[in-house]
């Protein structure tokens, strides 16, 4: 008797530590968003692969049916119209590498990603300290430079490496803040449906193994709120830069068939991805280079004039004088690039791509959201991702910068 008395007492002491160290309920929440950035996450991935967290949100919450990228369908501007409420052509991120100052920027040169010259307009995590509130970033796209001189009160130096589960552990003590320092806009990125989609294509089991590590990520986020008994309080928004579209190894435009992008007597820089040749004529030379390209095939090329108004894009500054995108499903590259390619012992093989012209269904994104501020089980037409800022200052009573959204457009999602 006095043994099971012994057990019973500390059993009872162990269990009184467990309720001590338990996760405590927050009940004086600010509205709160939390922006998720699933890269390479297609419009269709919920149906066409198993995402039960996400699915649930979406059905309990708000969907577009997709959410239309800017173009172009690239992440570095995508990610930063999302948050500014700009279309690319103002907020001066153009495409994942942009030539200004003489120089030209890549998402891997530190020092020009961290430098506050290149960022143009005014970021959500910007409109909130600038108006009293605090903002925290684990990882989003600008969020390391020091835009009109303010970063977000906590932030990190992008680092692919850490793990999901530490981002979203981490994103959770930071809600458990006392009020005064907890923060009321949080940005959370997540890259593995674009590494897989880009290594394997969109319909590959790669792909399904993303979108359900994703979904996990977002699960154990969930969790977490759960456990604060603040679930039904903070605002989800799930997003993606832009879709993923297959492309075969085959399919290739051999540009210097054309015109030699190494001659800078013609350009310089010739900027160049697989999908979009940005070219910087020398003086007197954009005519000669034009002709050169009449004959190419598989894509367009347009002088900056020429660009398609929908895109909203030629008025930028730092747009190239003449822009060549390739069609959907296919690749601009070099002999050179392609003969080395064709001897691989995996060619011919599909892998997946974006930066394709934002009307293919291919390149569409996602909007997914769920918290106090949203209706229930709503599902609303299409819609540019230039509205996402507009929504979130809404939430956060925060007055917008100037911005290409129209609240107008979208507000029927809002409670």
């Amino acid at each position: 008797m006095g043994i099971s008395l012994l057990r019973t007492a500390a059993m009872m002491l162990i269990a009184a530590v467990a309720c001590a160290y338990a996760q405590q309920p927050i009940r004086d929440l600010r509205p709160t968003v939390i922006l998720i950035s699933l890269d390479g996450f297609r419009w269709d991935y919920p149906e066409k692969y198993d995402a039960p967290t996400i699915s649930r949100i979406a059905r309990e919450g708000v969907r577009a049916k997709w959410m239309i990228p800017s173009f172009p369908t690239k992440t570095f501007p995508n990610h930063y119209t999302t948050v500014t409420g700009l279309y690319p052509a103002d907020h001066g991120l153009v495409e994942n590498n942009v030539f200004d100052f003489d120089t030209v920027f890549t998402m891997s040169k530190r020092e020009e990603v961290e430098n506050s010259r290149w960022w143009g307009g005014e970021p959500i995590w910007v409109t909130a300290e600038r108006q009293g509130q605090r903002a925290a970033s684990f990882f989003w796209v600008g969020s390391e430079a020091k835009i009109d001189g303010i970063q977000p009160t906590t932030w990190k130096r992008y680092d692919g490496k850490i793990p999901n589960e530490e981002r979203v552990d981490t994103v959770l003590s930071w809600l458990d803040k006392p009020r005064s320092e907890r923060p009321t806009v949080i940005t959370l990125y997540f890259s593995d449906t674009d590494d897989a989609g880009h290594a394997a294509g969109p319909d590959s089991k790669e792909v399904r193994d993303a979108v359900k590590k994703v979904d996990g990520d977002v699960a154990r986020l969930v969790e977490g709120l759960k456990k604060r008994k603040i679930e039904k309080k903070v605002n989800i928004i799930l997003t993606s830069d832009h879709g993923m579209a297959a492309v075969s190894q085959r399919s290739a435009v051999i540009m210097d068939e054309h015109f030699d992008p190494t001659d800078k007597t013609l350009a310089d820089p010739v900027i160049t991805t697989g999908e979009i040749w940005q070219i910087f004529p020398k003086p007197n030379r954009e005519d000669e280079i034009m002709r050169k390209l009449s004959g190419v095939k598989n894509a367009t090329c347009w002088r900056k004039s020429d660009i398609p108004d929908r895109f909203s894009y030629k008025h930028g500054k730092r747009v190239a004088p003449i822009l060549c995108v390739a069609d959907i499903g296919w690749s601009l590259t070099t002999k050179e690039r392609q003969t080395a390619l064709e001897k691989r012992t995996d060619f011919p093989r599909v892998r997946g791509a974006h930066g394709f012209d934002n009307k293919h269904k291919e390149m569409q994104a996602i909007f997914i959201a769920r918290g106090a501020a949203f209706k229930r089980s709503l599902i609303v037409e299409p819609f540019g991702n230039i509205e996402v800022y507009n929504v979130m200052c809404r939430i956060l009573g925060l007055n917008p910068a100037p911005n290409s959204g129209d609240l107008r457009r979208v507000r029927g999602m809002l409670r």
